[in-house]
């Protein structure tokens, strides 16, 4: 705070200090410049006339000193072209005096507000340059890039997400990620597994309890939401929810308020919401196990996680990943795969994800003893019989309706056709006996993209 009058001086000063700022004067200045040099500021407010160095002479130093800094410039009346000129020399804002306390209350609630926009693109720009988004996401695959790039899309929103995938995906990394580079990614990030607990517990976890409101209830619990105001509430499973859950769910996403079980007084509900689940919500809806209207709510923005079966390119990095984590847990120097190791991974169809993978890894880490695991230490399902992608899918088909269930054969067949050919459009089109344009509807009808399989040495850059 830069003035030769004293007074303005101290008003500036206690109405900064009740926004927080620590806050450092100077009558004139130069003293004001050698304030800039001394340490980090946020904030200068500077008088334009003043005896010896003026406030322009304050407002360059301070745009080489402390580029980050605003610069607020108070004038008089009769000075106001020298405000504008300092303006396009970079001053943040001017006010002239003398000025109100309504005013000046306003002018820092602005600044604080530009801080907080700033400061926040700057860490989602540093996250998403640096990949700590998605530290735990691991792949080269086409598949996995689109995942990363739609977690990014959606993050900076406050829009719900909807996460889909077979189990053992990382349905629950995906959410972590949104989070994590979202607005709300220094609060909590607070998740529920629906499918864990039975319907009237899990009302009272989420949105908690007023004493009395049960037998048991002998004082208020606060729930999840609650808890979790400012940050993310993870909804794992959400499609094994009961009816009477799902309306109370509804009306936090429609009107971002809920009620505590027993409770009268709505509260409002500052948590965005990501769910997910391995279930095939619309064919639910269309059994009247799940609300259409929630259905639409929560998927503003659908997030499909692939299963590992389609990105078998991806199973070396996961397992490099795998391995180096259980290096530093089991204390040993290193660990890695035999290349034969790595061959019978990559042929397996992994029914059971990455879950199912992270099994194995582990069980063989803890048989080989030393620093290499060989196909030896592999669970004996995985060497002796690598089941094929087609057939790791048939057993999940007589759960489904036919329209899904033939949907999920033609990507089977489409994609191992693409994989033996290396991604040759027109030779894939006539094997399955279809004319090219045909064949590239079906591709587009069953969003698979054929570059995914062009790659030297004849492996699929993406799928299988």
């Amino acid at each position: 705070m830069v003035d030769d009058e004293a007074a303005i001086r101290d008003v500036v000063s206690r109405v900064a200090a009740t926004r927080g700022y620590r806050v450092e004067t100077a009558e004139d200045g130069a003293r004001g410049i050698e304030a800039l040099r001394r340490g980090e500021v946020d904030v200068v407010f500077t008088d334009l006339r003043m005896p010896g160095a003026d406030g322009i002479a304050v407002l360059e130093e301070s745009r080489k000193l402390r580029p980050e800094a605003d610069v607020v410039v108070m004038t008089a009346f009769g000075t106001i072209e020298s405000a504008v000129e300092a303006m396009k020399l970079g001053a943040k804002d001017f006010i002239l005096k003398p000025f109100s306390l309504d005013l000046l209350d306003v002018l820092f609630r602005r600044l604080d507000a530009d801080r907080r926009l700033r400061d926040e693109n700057a860490r989602l720009s540093r996250l998403a340059e640096s990949g700590e988004a998605a530290a735990e996401i691991v792949g080269n695959s086409a598949a996995i890039a689109k995942v990363l790039d739609l977690i990014r899309s959606v993050a900076p929103s406050d829009s719900t997400v909807l996460v889909t995938g077979e189990s053992g995906t990382g349905k629950e990394l995906v959410a972590r990620a949104v989070h994590r580079i979202s607005p709300r990614g220094s609060s909590r990030f607070v998740p529920i597994n629906c499918a864990a607990l039975n319907p009237s517990l899990l009302e009272s976890e989420i949105f908690g309890h007023e004493q009395g409101a049960f037998t048991g209830a002998v004082k208020r619990k606060i729930g999840l939401i609650e808890a979790g105001q400012g940050g993310t509430l993870f909804l794992d499973e959400v499609g094994e929810t009961e009816p009477a859950f799902q309306a109370k769910l509804l009306r936090v996403l429609q009107e971002r308020e809920f009620f505590r079980v027993g409770g009268t007084d709505p509260i409002p509900a500052d948590v965005r919401v990501v769910a997910a689940t391995n279930r095939d919500l619309k064919a639910e809806i269309g059994k009247g196990r799940f609300r259409e209207d929630l259905f639409y709510r929560l998927n503003v923005f659908p997030i499909p996680v692939p299963p590992l079966r389609e990105r078998l390119e991806d199973v070396a990095p996961l397992t490099e990943h795998l391995l180096t984590g259980l290096a530093r847990k089991l204390g040993r120097p290193r660990l890695r795969a035999s290349p034969e190791a790595m061959e019978v991974l990559r042929r397996y169809a992994w029914p059971g994800n990455v879950r199912e993978l992270q099994n194995a890894i582990e069980r063989a880490a803890l048989l080989c003893g030393g620093e290499t695991i060989g196909p030896e230490h592999l669970p004996a399902e995985l060497a002796a019989r690598p089941p094929s992608h087609a057939q790791s899918d048939l057993h999940r088909l007589v759960d489904l309706p036919l329209r899904e269930a033939r949907e999920r054969l033609d990507r089977s067949y489409v994609r191992e056709l693409l994989r033996a050919l290396h991604g040759n459009v027109s030779e894939a089109a006539r094997r399955a006996g279809l004319g090219r344009s045909a064949f590239h509807e079906m591709l587009g009808r069953l969003e698979i993209d054929p570059t995914e399989f062009r790659q030297k040495g004849g492996h699929p850059a993406g799928g299988s």
